[in-house]
């Protein structure tokens, strides 16, 4: 088929690539001249495993391009993708200016038949508002389908390629069997595709993460009644997850989630809930939870330091999880800024998001190139994202580097009486 995606981001680059990958004729659409002439020279903005390799063997063959015009994209396509961002307001819900002004602008392009789809994450009831504001612009007969994304940063080329199952919201048979006609060579392994009213498919995403965050935030939980009472959350998880019913996924404590799904998704439920008169109440207790697991590592700190002014803070680890270098809402934002708050030195190591970490704290911290270079004269080191590089670094070249051999591991990697063995006084998550 004949592909447009209107945004470059990181949801926008990933479908195209993808559809290109598979035979597609892919032309994707960005209004940043900047950037649609980095990408047309084969230069990805994000870090994502894979995704670079797709975009250059997909230009190289022709079937993908990049372009600021979107008329002419529109024009040639039978499909056309919005996926532009939409940014959490301040209310917490989701704005949606991108979306309805890329929405008009598709209907004056408009030459014939066209399937336009919400690929952003959006709320409930934005289908029909797309639906309207193209109506307004064209007499072009036309479909407007919800196709949520599923992709996890770190694998989401993996997760497009091989999706656990593809969601249609689709108010018309012509644009359901297109899409399902699209998504068909992505599913001969069995994966199904689910087509459902639109209101149902707008929903799936936001429920989906706030259930990932709620198990997060209950294991939190979990992992505090522990150290109450000197239980490891270790053996709990365990056997918690041993259980069919519930499994183990997401069942790791740690400092809180973050990134860019995750806590908006959970803000924009609150919102579009209580807009209809409801309080989710459950998801108001996961967000109060996050909020405060965002601040254990640096309390942990407080209560063995006493003060933390002059003392040296090697954190490893900057991006919200590891494989990607995406810092938003990241658990390091909270504790590197309250650590710099209270008089500290921040030495800062990730393998991905240090340039994105300059961004946010400037020279108020110190960037390490290697990650034992945040080790040196160090008072303490605070494990945040659990890079695989961090998982069996060589103990003994830590204790000479650093000052004193204390360890706050906001991930739960290293083993408890290890650590001890090694001589390191350590902390961990409800263990």
């Amino acid at each position: 088929m004949n592909i447009t995606v209107v945004g470059t981001g990181y949801v926008g680059l990933v479908v195209g690539a993808c559809f290109a990958e598979n035979g597609n004729t892919v032309i994707c659409v960005d209004k940043d001249a900047a950037k649609v002439r980095a990408l047309q020279k084969g230069k990805i903005p994000i870090y994502e495993p894979g995704l670079e390799e797709l975009v250059t063997r997909n230009r190289q063959e022709g079937r993908l391009t990049f372009t600021t015009t979107l008329p002419r994209a529109v024009r040639s396509s039978q499909v056309i993708f919005i996926a532009v961002g939409t940014p959490e307001a301040e209310d917490g819900s989701a704005d949606l200016q991108h979306v309805l002004g890329v929405a008009r602008d598709v209907a004056r392009a408009m030459n014939g038949y066209k399937v336009v789809v919400d690929k952003s994450t959006v709320p409930v009831g934005t289908a029909e508002k797309v639906r309207e504001a193209i109506r307004r612009e064209t007499t072009h007969p036309f479909s407007v389908v919800s196709n949520p994304e599923f992709l996890k940063q770190g694998a989401a080329v993996d997760d497009f390629l091989r999706p656990d199952r593809v969601v249609i919201g689709a108010d018309d048979p012509r644009g359901a069997e297109v899409m399902r006609e699209l998504y068909a060579p992505f599913t001969r392994t069995g994966a199904p595709i689910m087509v459902m009213d639109t209101p149902s498919a707008e929903l799936c995403k936001y429920a989906a993460n706030a259930m990932l965050a709620t198990r997060i935030s209950f294991m939190n939980e979990v992992a505090h009644v522990c150290e109450q009472y000197g239980a490891n959350v270790d053996e709990v998880r365990r056997a918690v997850a041993s259980d069919k019913r519930i499994g183990a996924a997401f069942l790791f404590p740690g400092c809180g989630y973050g990134g860019s799904c995750f806590p908006k998704d959970v803000k924009a439920i609150l919102k579009f809930s209580k807009d209809k008169g409801y309080a989710f109440k459950i998801l108001e207790a996961v967000e109060q939870v996050n909020a405060l697991q965002k601040q254990l590592l640096v309390g942990k700190m407080q209560r063995h330091f006493g003060s933390l002014k002059g003392k040296t803070i090697g954190v490893w680890g900057l991006a919200f999880k590891p494989r990607t270098d995406d810092m938003r809402e990241a658990p390091a934002i909270t504790i590197i800024s309250a650590l710099l708050e209270q008089g500290a030195k921040v030495q800062a190591y990730d393998p991905e998001a240090t340039d994105v970490a300059r961004k946010h704290f400037g020279s108020k911290v110190s960037y390490a190139r290697k990650s034992y270079e945040a080790l040196v004269d160090a008072d303490a080191l605070a494990l945040v994202t659990e890079w695989n590089e961090f998982r069996e670094p060589d103990f003994a070249r830590m204790r000479k580097l650093m000052k004193a051999p204390v360890v706050f591991d906001g991930r739960n990697i290293y083993n408890p009486q290890q650590m001890k063995a090694h001589g390191f006084t350590y902390f961990s998550i409800g263990r």
